[in-house]
């Protein structure tokens, strides 16, 4: 059946701010789904708060509105805008529930709305896990034994006819949000509270735990005609108990026998059938006993998911589009595949190789929490590699993640209080993020694959295939140089060893090893992914590297540019760096050169097959870049676009004679190099705080009591703030100095005057190597002592004196000219008492860059590609000018996923995404940002405060605001002091004592609490899931912990009643300037 034409606009729901289970993924879906729908004539609205997405790029669809997902913000779109349809399937769970709660409030039957891609008796069969329970009784499937609850009292009822340990999945939730495994009533307690809480439904289920059964996963599309194709089959290193995002996963699966995986086939197709999915794609979840091959259904998720992007990358499949299309009434058969050309989308994938993603975690940022995994998810990115055999593909795997490992190094056994053996039975008993090292070392140290196997329940197929690996290192470890020859070096490169990871063994350098393969001309060849294990011909340049004998991958004349992507998603380096480098590719093509990408992450726009002329799918390290440079022979490698990780291989790349387009690479080692950037700002007559490098705990003093307590302590040459502190004391300095050190320890600590109270300045400017523009200027919300990435941001600057902005605009251009500036440039300013001091300068793209974009109406990344490669700023003819709208920034924590984690902020950036807030001034725009966090309106009720000594007289001007906007204000004893003295009248005293009558947690239990403030002084400590911080995580509440945030919020209450008086506009389409 061809396309429906009963429909002209469609409204596409995005899925927000990047988050912990809810990731960049869905932007690569989204932005699929836009093009496809764009591509058959309809009339494409979208919805999305998050700035640094593809998808909300002006131009993509016919209009583009980066506003809250809420019901009072859709309803006011779906007035304006009047699709006929919504397509809630490409923005994760956020869309699938707004489009939930769309249908009870009557709004989709109010304006005549028709959900496609799913409907809403699919939707909540599948997430309701009470009816999911009933529907797979229904086909005669099992699940694990469970019973859903809707309080604690069920719970305990529960306890008394079923054993430990239990898993608990709350409803309608990303991610495993919510969830966990109990081993205690306790435990259990505390994690169905939780997830009752987090549930819209307030429902959770508690299941039999079979913890260290297989788990499996089935990608399956199907359309109206019964159609239905299996993309792919994902197989879980990890067993059951760690959330499937947070598992080692291999694709297509390797330990099922044809017979079970038939099974898991049939079984996927009934399921999709009963849950009435019909017109799109579906990750059904599968665990199988190890011991007897008994098979239950885990869940599924009715729409494009996590595992989607994986699967689509793995086999080429475009399941986004695809699923796209089939929403609007096309049959698998009618849709083409893009891949071959020649055969449709109802042909099921094959592939021939094997394809491995691993997580990429972030517990160094959270110290005080346990690495420990469980069922609701922890990890902030991931990335994947292909191979032609399993251990090809797992080493590439883990040398793409750039944690530091080349393949599997011996793990860091460094602890005061344990030895090496007990160290490592812990690994091994509880998964911890890096638990796959010490498996490896485990068999170095004598253990049996029987042994791994009953206390990790890893399958014993993997558990020989990394076994096998560990033994060719033994044999490396015991090879002279002289004794390699081309067979043994050609064999560890197919076992996927890189150059780097046989040098450490052999203790040469990795130049040797690399001379040595190209003097043998041991060198992989290329092979194309083309959904058909090379049945058909593929017409589409998307390869991976192997060391195999024929190359599938034959470069064009075509003059090219090759461009590093930024590898997996991490904090401090996130989706608005693919944003850029996908800009790049387009600027690349526009102006007639062929864009080649080099990426490694699957969950991206940047991986896309249609993004670039041609994708290598490759780890972003000097020896896998150059093996692409030396066959595609480009112009020149673009590195300043993907943040640290391609700019890390500046140094090398340039040292191999390779071009680097923009700025030069001297340059980018001035900004860099401390004494080299010092010197430099003494020329230009700029001021820096005064600062100091430190190699060991005594010059640290020296310099601290020469600068004066207190002071910002922070490693040399690492990302995000990482262990950066503000130490205030001699005590202080000692503690976060060991760390430092320890963070980056062949480089000296740097030591830097902390300027109390400064306003921070961010600047965006673009060069062509003797002009410059200034690109935007943001002023950050919070003071100084907040990471950049951390703070709100607002654009234009509210605070500062058009001379102030004259002086900023100067000393950023003089810098620019020093460093001849080609492309982007980003400088970070304090501005204290009237003076302008430096604080950093990066000579390439930041994140700032997509949310400056879209504040000004420009494409920044655009620009700056083509004047990387060569084209003068008068040709690009742009001038800033400041926008007439107010935009902010608002920054998203995964805090509610760390146990224990504070939500204080500080110098080390915490942050996984961005929200942006648009209006007509600066209070529409901040209440905006605020609700577009939170992903729900700031309800009725009183604001808790309860503040520092320090912070009490600055809280009291927000307080007045409180008021006016008709707030009642529960103040603890010293805060309600100082307010009531201050003559705030709609003010009760309340405590943080839980012992005490009337205290704050009594308000909140009967709901009664809005918002709270709550500042703390900055320590590195756990808090306990009773503390006030956690509970307002728990309660999913607004929280501040900061003076500026608190009295920008209070002002923007009392100026839009709360946020009831908003209005919602598109974007204005992007400047059209002619390359």
């Amino acid at each position: 059946m061809p396309k429906r034409t009963d429909i002209k606009t469609v409204l596409l729901i995005g899925s927000g701010p990047i988050v912990i289970g809810q990731a960049c993924e869905f932007d690569y879906s989204g932005t699929q789904a836009c093009k496809a729908l764009k591509e058959e004539g309809y009339r494409v609205v979208l919805i999305n708060s998050n700035p640094a997405t593809i998808m909300t790029d002006p131009g993509l669809v016919d209009a583009t509105y980066i506003e809250p997902i809420t019901i009072s913000a859709l309803e006011s779109i779906i007035e304006q805008e009047k699709p006929d349809v919504i397509l809630p399937t490409m923005g994760g769970q956020t869309a699938l529930n707004m489009a939930i709660k769309l249908h009870e409030n009557g709004v989709l039957k109010k304006y005549g709305v028709e959900l496609i891609g799913a409907s809403i008796e699919a939707i909540n069969k599948a997430e309701n896990r009470e009816l999911f329970l009933k529907a797979m009784d229904k086909i005669g499937l099992g699940m694990p034994k469970s019973s859903i609850v809707h309080s604690l009292e069920e719970v305990k009822i529960l306890t008394e006819t079923h054993p430990f340990p239990f898993i608990i999945r709350p409803s309608f939730t990303l991610g495993g949000a919510g969830g966990g495994i109990a081993h205690t009533y306790d435990e259990l307690a505390r994690i169905v509270s939780h997830g009752l809480a987090v549930s819209p439904t307030n429902e959770v289920l508690v299941e039999q735990s079979i913890i260290g059964w297989k788990e499996y996963e089935l990608e399956v599309m199907r359309d109206h005609k019964d159609n239905v194709v299996i993309i792919c089959s994902i197989e879980n290193l990890d067993p059951m108990g760690v959330h499937t995002g947070d598992s080692i996963t291999v694709a297509p699966a390797q330990t099922l026998t044809d017979w079970e995986y038939q099974n898991l086939r049939d079984m996927s197709i009934k399921i999709m059938r009963e849950i009435g999915v019909d017109t799109g794609g579906s990750n059904v979840q599968f665990a199988v006993n190890p011991v007897d091959g008994e098979i239950l259904v885990i869940e599924m998720n009715p729409r494009v998911s996590r595992s989607s992007a994986l699967a689509s990358k793995a086999t080429g499949f475009p399941i986004a589009k695809i699923a796209a299309k089939l929403a609007i009434g096309y049959t698998l058969d009618e849709i083409p595949n893009d891949i071959t050309k020649k055969t449709p989308a109802s042909f099921e994938p094959s592939i021939d190789y094997v394809v491995t993603k691993i997580p990429r975690f972030a517990f160094e940022k959270f110290s005080m929490t346990d690495d420990r995994l469980g069922t609701q998810m922890q990890s902030v990115g991931e990335i994947m590699a292909i191979g032609r055999t399993f251990r090809e593909s797992f080493q590439k795997a883990l040398r793409s993640l750039e944690t530091g490992h080349t393949g599997l190094n011996a793990p860091d056994y460094d602890d005061d209080y344990k030895t090496t053996e007990e160290i490592l039975e812990e690994q091994l008993q509880t998964v911890g993020s890096t638990r796959i090292w010490y498996v490896a070392d485990a068999m170095r140290q004598g253990w049996t694959d029987e042994g791994l196997f009953e206390q990790t329940g890893i399958d014993p197929w993997f558990l020989w295939q990394i076994r096998s690996l560990i033994e060719e290192e033994q044999l490396i470890l015991k090879t002279e140089l002289s004794e390699i020859s081309p067979v043994k070096l050609r064999k560890w490169k197919r076992l996927g060893f890189s150059d780097q990871r046989i040098a450490e063994l052999l203790n040469v350098t990795e130049s040797r090893i690399h001379n040595m393969r190209y003097e043998w001309n041991v060198l992989p060849v290329f092979k194309q992914v083309d959904t058909c294990a090379a049945e058909f011909e593929s017409e589409t340049p998307y390869y991976y590297s192997t060391y195999d004998e024929e190359n599938e991958s034959l470069p064009t004349e075509k003059a090219k540019v090759l461009i590093l992507g930024s590898g997996p998603n991490r904090i401090g380096q996130g989706i608005e760096f693919d944003y850029c480098c996908v800009h790049a590719s387009w600027a690349v093509r526009e102006l007639g050169y062929e864009s080649i990408m080099l990426n490694c992450n699957p969950e991206t726009v940047s991986t896309d097959y249609d993004t670039s002329n041609r994708l290598y799918f490759e780890p972003i390290t000097f020896e896998d870049v150059m093996h692409v440079i030396d066959l595609e022979q480009p112009l020149g490698v673009i590195v300043q676009l993907g943040g640290q990780t391609p700019l890390k291989l500046a140094q090398q790349l340039n040292d191999a004679g390779v071009r680097l387009f923009g700025t030069p690479f001297e340059s980018i080692d001035r900004a860099e190099d401390r004494e080299k950037f010092a010197k430099m700002l003494k020329k230009l007559k700029l001021k820096q705080p005064r600062n100091g490098m430190a190699r060991s705990l005594k010059d640290a003093e020296k310099i601290a009591e020469k600068i004066g307590y207190p002071i910002l302590v922070r490693p040399s040459y690492v990302l995000g703030g990482r262990a950066m502190m503000v130490a205030e004391s001699a005590k202080e300095l000692g503690e976060y100095f060991k760390e430092a050190i320890k963070v980056s320890p062949e480089h000296p600590v740097l030591i830097d005057q902390f300027l109390q109270g400064a306003i921070e300045i961010d600047m965006d400017l673009l060069g062509d190597g003797k002009n410059f523009e200034l690109g935007g200027i943001l002023e950050h919300v919070e003071r100084a002592g907040i990471h950049s990435g951390d703070s709100a941001c607002i654009i234009p600057p509210q605070n500062l004196t058009s001379t102030m902005l004259c002086r900023l605009e100067e000393q950023g251009k003089a810098l620019a000219k020093e460093l001849s500036v080609k492309g982007l440039m980003n400088i970070q300013f304090a501005v204290k008492d009237n003076e302008i001091f430096l604080i950093e300068v990066n000579p390439r793209a930041s994140r700032t860059v997509p949310f400056v974009s879209k504040a000004i109406g420009h494409p920044l990344a655009k620009y700056a590609t083509w004047l990387m490669l060569g084209l003068n700023l008068s040709e690009i003819d742009f001038s800033y000018e400041a926008p007439q709208t107010v935009s902010v920034k608002e920054t998203v924590f995964p805090f509610v996923s760390f146990s224990g984690a504070d939500t204080e902020l500080g110098p080390e950036m915490k942050s996984t995404g961005e929200v942006m807030g648009r209006g007509k001034n600066l209070e529409e725009a901040f209440i905006k940002a605020q609700i577009a966090a939170y992903q729900s309106e700031i309800k009725e009720g009183c604001v808790f405060i309860g503040v520092t000594d320090q912070d009490k007289q600055e809280m009291i001007p927000a307080a007045f605001e409180f008021q006016q906007a008709g707030r009642k204000i529960l103040a603890t004893a010293g805060t309600f002091k100082v307010l009531q003295k201050a003559g705030v009248t709609n003010l009760e005293k309340t405590s943080l004592d839980r012992k005490e009558a009337g205290n704050i947690f009594e308000y909140l239990e009967r709901n009664e609490v809005a918002l709270i403030v709550n500042t703390t002084r900055s320590r590195k400590r756990s808090i306990d899931s009773t503390h006030i911080r956690r509970v307002a995580l728990l309660h999913n509440l607004p929280y501040f912990t900061t003076v500026e945030g608190t009295l920008n919020l209070a002002r923007a209450l009392v100026a839009t009643d709360s946020g009831k008086n908003l209005s919602y506009q598109p974007l204005p389409l992007l400047q059209k300037i002619s390359s």
